[in-house]
């Protein structure tokens, strides 16, 4: 039969006494039920963050229904309807005029560089830069107390 070497003699003589037994059979008891444990507080907290992530989402939802509400009754109030009556078709409230400007004397008084970038904006809308460089030009006018340009 294999014989173990002399130093590990004494260790093995040890581990057949059954209070060493009864010890290392109780560490692996402990260790596996703090495991277990650990595992469910890990659970545990896994499911209180997700359950305050939809209480948030929940929440955030609410919000916007609250604000579409408002919308809604914004859209459905006598003020709004007025303003889209005037934007949209033109109509005027009783006792009020509404005057036609021509485009030529509406124009006469409008600064002359309102009028070439209005017309660049409606020529060249391909034409236009893309945000970053815009933004780059921005800051740049802003740290140069420059006028910004608009593009």
């Amino acid at each position: 039969m294999f014989q173990f070497p002399e130093k590990y003699q004494q260790y093995i003589h040890r581990l057949s006494d059954v209070r060493v037994l009864g010890q290392i059979v109780f560490v692996v008891i402990v260790l596996l039920i703090s495991w277990s444990g650990v595992k469910v507080i890990h659970a545990n907290y896994q499911l209180q963050q997700q359950i305050v992530r939809l209480q948030q989402e929940n929440e955030v939802q609410r919000l916007k229904n609250e604000n579409q509400k408002l919308k809604n009754e914004y859209y459905n109030s006598p003020q709004y309807l007025e303003l889209a009556a005037r934007q949209n078709f033109g109509l005027a409230a009783p006792g009020e005029k509404e005057l036609l400007v021509p485009k030529a004397v509406a124009l006469a008084h409008v600064p002359a560089q309102a009028v070439i970038e209005q017309d660049a904006g409606r020529a060249g809308n391909a034409s236009k830069k893309i945000f970053y460089a815009r933004n780059i030009e921005a800051w740049i006018d802003f740290f140069f107390h420059r006028t910004p340009t608009m593009d």
